[in-house]
């Protein structure tokens, strides 16, 4: 037993490091202390040349800094990045041109961009299903107009939702959905950890491609690090099982480390499709514990909008391949008879090199265009003005704006940062609860009992601008209700945090929070 509990620590202490040696963080420390040793060589060496040589600095920092503030980008990073080249001007400026000519990053966005207009054709809107949505709710139908306009994600009907509460809901209902594959399985995950959760799911899809069912496994890089082998993929392969990793973490400097898949997508037959928060790892269904109870949701789709989940699935599986890909034969049938009373269900899909932030969108529009109330769930809380400014107007304009975080955190920069929002949105009006029994990972809208949207994007920089991210919107769907309700339930295992708890926070963690405030883009 003490061995056993001995490894588990090594290995937590493991990936405690790990993550710091590859996070921004730590790329930012090490550009300190070159930027520290370049200038105690040059005060030696260079002496007598210092005034040309700040004089160039000079220039090269201006003509920087111009450009930075001439970008259209979002302007908390464009502020985060000036403060960086004004402090540390030599590798500031360096590392901003080098994350801007990064070759592979900018290729590979020309790949998937190639992938995505193979698959136009496959995502036409039907118009009157448009048409039903505008005489409904205009707003949404607006909504729907730019989805589709500008990224090709149709509105559906005819789509049955099932929405899981937890990890333990989903995973049977998974296992149940996989065993009864036919033709072909697609999976694409950004956290997989061996265990008896990917045990399960890795026997059937064994048993799935020995039968002849097409199978294919996509998952993100960083479980490279500390939760699978390096040459995972090939191991898998063995077994008739098509995988890939998407891309591989390496120890070398590359912003290309900074582009992560964050989805969560199961394609089966182009049938069944499920996403939102829950990754293929024992702490999403209970079985192991890490942060108290984790409370996470998902949702799985029947019908014709799975259609979306299924081209999402192939544009990230094609945009490293080489030979064409047959689109056409992972396509069904649209259902015959139009069930009016499920409703409007549109799957979608955010990718930092479109230009369009999707997932903020999403969020914005419902926070803009509720009439009762607005119910959040999320993990973090790291804003910037825009989403700021639509929560807290949401509630000044006597919107029930209501918020649910974790109660214990995963990580602690992370818990301290957040709390540095708490008390604008606090006076603002929004009610903010904490899950007491552990920790939150679902990514949760729900408004006035008619619209939501589950998925896999959370309020925080990476998810809304440098992640690969998905989610579904939903109006007038059944879904919607049980989505309210288990906030509701979730709501009473929290605490309502109010301005007098704010003044009991450490003054380590106050100074904490704020700091990091300063650098929340890069991190």
């Amino acid at each position: 037993m003490r061995y056993n509990i001995a490894v588990k620590a090594g290995k937590q202490a493991k990936k405690g490091v790990l993550r710091v040696i590859f996070s921004r963080t730590a790329l930012i420390l090490l550009l300190i202390l070159m930027q520290l040793s370049t200038f105690a060589g040059l005060l030696t060496i260079l002496r007598d040349y210092m005034v040309y040589i700040y004089g160039v600095m000079l220039v090269i920092q201006a003509g920087v800094i111009i450009y930075i503030m001439n970008e259209q980008t979002c302007p908390e990073f464009s502020r985060t990045w000036i403060l960086l080249i004004l402090i540390f001007p030599v590798f500031g400026c360096a590392f901003y041109v080098y994350a801007k000519m990064e070759l592979g990053t900018h290729f590979f966005g020309e790949q998937l961009k190639e992938r995505q207009m193979e698959t136009w054709p496959y995502l036409k809107q039907k118009k009157t299903i448009i048409e039903d949505l505008r005489a409904s709710k205009p707003a949404n139908a607006n909504l729907a107009h730019y989805m589709n306009r500008s990224l090709h994600f149709p509105v559906y009907r005819n789509t049955r939702a099932t929405y899981f509460s937890c990890g333990e809901e989903k995973f049977p209902a998974l296992l149940d959905q996989l065993k009864k594959a036919e033709k072909f399985i697609f999976l694409e995950y950004f956290i997989v950890a061996e265990g008896y959760m990917w045990g399960s799911i890795l026997n059937v899809l064994k048993q799935k491609a020995a039968q002849g069912v097409e199978v294919r496994f996509m998952y993100d890089g960083m479980c490279s690090i500390s939760l699978l082998p390096y040459n995972y993929p090939k191991m898998i392969e063995k077994f008739g099982i098509r995988c890939k990793m998407f891309s591989p973490i390496r120890p070398v400097l590359t912003t290309a480390q900074n582009n992560r898949d964050h989805r969560k997508i199961c394609v089966i037959d182009g049938k069944v499709g499920f996403t939102g928060g829950i990754n293929l790892g024992d702490e999403y269904i209970n079985r192991e514990e890490r942060f108290g109870y984790w409370k996470d949701t998902a949702v799985m789709l029947e019908g014709d909008a799975v259609q979306s989940l299924t081209m999402l699935f192939l544009q990230m599986w094609n945009a490293t391949e080489r030979r064409p890909e047959h689109y056409g034969r992972y396509l069904t049938k649209p259902g015959k008879e139009l069930h009016r009373e499920l409703g409007f269900v549109m799957p979608y899909g955010d990718s930092p090199f479109d230009k369009e932030d999707v997932g903020e969108e999403v969020y914005c529009h419902i926070l803009n265009h509720a009439k009762k109330y607005v119910h959040i769930m999320t993990p973090y809380l790291i804003l910037d003005s825009q989403m700021m400014d639509a929560l807290c107007r949401a509630a000044k304009s006597g919107i029930d704006v209501k918020l649910i975080m974790p109660g214990i955190p995963d990580k602690r920069y992370a818990f301290a940062l957040a709390k540095t929002y708490y008390k604008e949105l606090i006076k603002a009006g929004v009610k903010i609860y904490e899950f007491t029994p552990g920790f939150v990972h679902a990514k949760v809208f729900v408004s006035d009992n008619d619209t939501a949207t589950i998925g896999t994007i959370n309020l925080d920089y990476r998810s809304l601008y440098l992640h690969f991210e998905c989610g579904v919107f939903f109006y007038n769907n059944p879904v919607v209700r049980d989505v309210e309700q288990d906030f509701q339930n979730t709501l009473k295992k929290c605490r309502r945090i109010s301005v007098a708890d704010l003044k009991k926070i450490s003054l380590r963690m106050t100074l904490l929070g704020r700091s990091l405030r300063l650098i929340a883009p890069l991190m």
